[in-house]
């Protein structure tokens, strides 16, 4: 019984190590490992930052350059603050941009950087003044079916349907209703 008991026991340590090995590749091979890099940590204010979460991506041209590393409120203005940790080796003008970014229809979000053409370069704790925050689809499709709504109850019910453009040249045109 005590044989099987340490067997048991090994068998089960060395299952949990293996496991911290594949943790630990997944986390070093992900981009997104916790902990401080050698990179450029950059702040940015936005209005809103939907779904954004600490480790998004941040990319200029679509290339990875960095990562979002953290999100605050600032209680003054109550806008949405994050730190970005950037590639040091990039030497961003003062004047680049960011914008929240969506990865596809139902994908995530990422900040998209937009170098400008400053002569001055961004420095370590810097900020990005120039932003544009998240928009969100659910407002883009709620403000869309509102003005098809609106739209259509101003429109007399004996109206016709059919745009009243005229037809283009040479198009016969039909004989009026007698």
């Amino acid at each position: 019984m005590a044989q099987r008991s340490i067997a048991e026991v090994a068998t089960g340590a060395v299952v949990l190590g293996i496991a911290g090995l594949f943790l630990g590749y997944a986390m070093l091979h992900s981009g997104r490992a916790g902990g401080a890099t050698d990179g450029l940590n950059l702040t940015a204010r936005f209005d809103k930052i939907d779904g954004l979460n600490n480790g998004a991506d941040v990319r200029i041209a679509g290339v990875k350059v960095g990562s979002v590393t953290g999100q605050r409120i600032d209680p003054q203005s109550f806008a949405a603050e994050i730190t970005l940790n950037v590639d040091r080796t990039l030497r961003l003008p003062t004047d680049t941009s960011a914008e929240i970014t969506s990865e596809g229809l139902l994908g995530g979000k990422y900040v998209s950087l937009v170098p400008g053409g400053a002569d001055r370069i961004l420095a370590n704790g810097a900020r990005i003044t120039e932003t544009q925050g998240s928009v969100s689809l659910e407002s883009l499709l709620g403000r869309f079916i509102f003005s098809v709504t609106q739209m259509n109850s101003s429109q007399p019910a004996n109206a016709p349907a059919t745009p009243t453009t005229p037809a283009p040249p040479g198009t016969p045109q039909p004989a009026p209703a007698r």
